[in-house]
């Protein structure tokens, strides 16, 4: 289990997301510059218990319409190797020291760990309370994605897009079932389920705060199909 430090980080993660949220492809922009605020998300746990993994939604305003971006992020007490292109910034965590952060859908980590949420072998977590599930996320896989061996996971492959990032994950030692993810970047508000016009193989939906208070709901992963 995860342990939530409720303690400083400076530079903070919305200072180190203004500067980074220009530098992708998928971010819109705004007159007057970024301006990140934390609007939702989800953690979840690294096994290993070395990885910081969430799940972060952040609005970019207070206008009406503000764009929302899912930013899923990894945290880090030393660099991962040949990962220094999803290096998000440093930040000295106020209990932990010197913390690497990184665009998560880079990370084998947590990549790993979605791939386990879906197929019901890991559980989402409150963003901000130790050991309490968010039993606001909903989870769902059907067809030949539910199947296929467990343990670990392999990362094979990441393509940005212009408005999400495909991720090819498989089950480490098998050429076969390998599952291709859409993580959605620029967030939308979808029907009654989050549902946004995906494959139908499934994925991950979510809520998130707009920045007039009101709650929207929307996917933040769908499963584009087995390969």
């Amino acid at each position: 289990m995860a342990v939530i430090h409720h303690t400083t980080m400076q530079p903070t993660k919305m200072e180190l997301l203004a500067s980074w949220l220009p530098t992708r492809d998928w971010y819109d922009g705004r007159e007057g510059g970024p301006s990140p605020a934390k609007a939702g998300g989800f953690r979840l746990d690294d096994p290993a218990g070395e990885v910081g993994i969430e799940f972060m939604v952040v609005t970019d305003g207070a206008e009406e319409g503000a764009a929302a971006y899912l930013v899923p992020m990894t945290y880090r007490g030393a660099p991962l190797e040949g990962a220094d292109h999803a290096l998000i910034g440093t930040s000295e965590h106020g209990v932990l020291g010197t913390r690497w952060i990184y665009d998560g859908a880079h990370d084998p980590a947590l990549v790993g760990q979605l791939y386990a949420l879906l197929r019901g072998h890991a559980v989402a977590q409150d963003q901000s309370v130790n050991d309490t599930p968010d039993l606001t996320v909903s989870v769902s896989l059907t067809g030949g994605g539910a199947e296929g061996p467990g343990g670990d996971t392999e990362l094979v492959r990441v393509t940005e897009g212009a408005d999400h990032t495909e991720v090819v994950v498989r089950t480490s030692g098998d050429d076969t079932g390998r599952l291709a993810l859409r993580v959605r970047r620029v967030l939308r508000a979808g029907g009654s389920d989050g549902s946004d016009g995906g494959s139908g193989l499934g994925g991950v939906t979510a809520e998130w705060t707009r920045p007039d208070g009101t709650t929207a709901r929307g996917a933040f992963a769908v499963v584009e199909g087995v390969l």
